[in-house]
C-alpha cells in the first residue's frame, strides 16, 4: 500500500506514518502543504490519499476538488478538528470516501485506511488473490506457487502486487521505480532489475511471466512458457 499524507502536523504526521508503516507495511509519503498534491498524485501510482483540511495555503477541501477534478479516482480519508455536520457534508460532496474527526483512535484510523483500499481494489476483508498457478493472501502477506510457498521479501511482495495490478499492461522501468520508493528514492532502476530477476525465478510454474519490453518497461502476462 502506498499512502500520501497530507498533514501540516509534524508530530501527528509521523504517529500516522509509523501507525501505517508498522502496521499494515504502508510507503508514506508526506507534505504538509497541499499545493503539489494533485500533481505527485498523477506522476505516481498511490492507493489512498490521507487529507487534513485545516493546511496552510489552500485547505484540504480545495486540494480534494483539485483532485477530483483531475480525474483521480484513488480514496481519499479526510482528517479534521472540525466537528461542524456541514464540513463532514462538504467533505464528503466534494468526493471524500471517509471521514474521521480528531482526535482519532490510530487503531480505527489503520483499519479504515485498509478497508478503503481494499474497496478500491474489488476485494473483501479475507479474500486470496488467484491468477494462473500464483496465490497470494494479502491479509497473511504468503504467496503460493502450484501449491508450493514462496518467499517473498517486502520490495520483491511490492513489485508483484504492482504488476499484478497492471496485469497485461507494460509498465515502465521509471513507475516501477517510484512505486518501489518513497519520496526519498532509496530504490535505483538497477535494483528494481535486481528484483525483476528474482521475482522471475520465482514464478516458474506459476503460469505467469515477466516479459523486457525493450525501450518501454515490463509486462506481466500469463503464459505457460518459461520467463525470458
Amino acid at each position: 500500500m502506498r499512502v500520501m499524507l497530507v498533514e501540516d502536523d509534524p508530530a501527528l504526521a509521523d504517529t500516522i506514518s509509523r501507525a501505517l508503516k508498522s502496521q499494515v507495511d504502508a510507503q508514506v509519503d508526506w507534505t504538509a502543504r497541499g499545493e503539489p498534491v494533485t500533481v505527485s498524485l498523477q506522476s505516481d501510482d498511490y492507493d489512498l490519499l490521507v487529507l487534513d483540511i485545516g493546511l496552510p495555503g489552500i485547505d484540504g477541501f480545495e486540494v480534494l476538488r483539485r483532485v477530483r477534478a483531475a480525474g483521480l479516482r484513488l480514496p481519499v480519508l479526510v482528517l479534521t478538528g472540525r466537528e461542524a455536520i456541514d464540513d463532514r457534508v462538504h467533505g464528503l460532496e466534494l468526493g471524500a470516501d471517509d471521514y474521521m474527526v480528531k482526535p482519532f483512535a490510530l487503531p480505527e484510523m489503520v483499519a479504515r485506511a485498509k478497508a478503503l483500499v481494499r474497496r478500491a481494489r474489488g476485494q473483501s476483508a479475507g479474500t486470496r488473490t488467484a491468477v494462473g498457478r500464483l496465490v497470494m493472501d494479502a491479509s497473511a502477506r504468503r504467496a503460493w506457487v502450484a501449491g508450493q510457498e514462496i518467499e517473498l521479501p517486502a520490495r520483491e511482495w511490492q513489485l508483484l502486487e504492482y504488476l499484478l495490478r497492471h496485469l497485461g499492461k507494460v509498465v515502465s522501468k521509471e513507475h516501477l521505480v517510484s512505486s518501489l520508493s518513497g519520496w526519498e528514492g532509496d530504490v535505483s532502476e538497477n535494483a528494481v532489475e535486481v528484483y525483476v530477476s528474482r521475482l522471475r525465478g520465482k514464478l516458474t510454474g506459476s503460469g505467469l511471466r515477466i516479459r523486457t519490453v525493450r525501450g518501454f518497461g515490463y509486462l506481466l502476462e500469463e503464459s505457460d512458457a518459461d520467463p525470458a
